[in-house]
């Protein structure tokens, strides 16, 4: 991907789209950051959650679990899944730089989450 520039133009464009394809459908808060677990946009509620802390936490995940993929023989895993008692969270991996967070409850179904990602994923390549 190269040097990755943000401006106020491509952090509206990726808000929306967070807010079109994830908000949208139920996802209660979005986060796309970047491998050292720095907020790039973040769209939905947050009002409960730190999100520099998940942020960074986030970040971390992936970090251990690269090392974990390479013990397996693995180039890396790109999808992290957590289920909770009533929140869950889907972590991907956009190209090597980027990683998008969504949290969500369990009325919103995770085959609809992950369908969505794949999308949005796709979408902020091309921004």
């Amino acid at each position: 991907m190269g040097v990755l520039v943000l401006t106020p133009e491509k952090v509206a464009q990726l808000e929306k789209l967070l807010q079109d394809y994830l908000i949208s459908i139920g996802v209660s808060l979005a986060l796309l950051i970047d491998e050292a677990g720095n907020i790039l946009v973040s769209v939905g509620e947050n009002q409960d959650v730190d999100v520099t802390s998940l942020a960074a936490l986030a970040a971390a995940n992936f970090g251990a679990t690269n090392q974990i993929a390479k013990l397996l023989g693995e180039d890396d895993f790109s999808i992290l899944y957590h289920k909770g008692k009533k929140d869950n969270i889907h972590l991907s991996k956009i190209r090597d730089e980027l990683i998008l967070v969504t949290v969500f409850r369990d009325d919103v179904p995770l085959g609809l989450v992950r369908l969505k990602v794949n999308q949005v994923a796709k979408e902020i390549q091309e921004i």
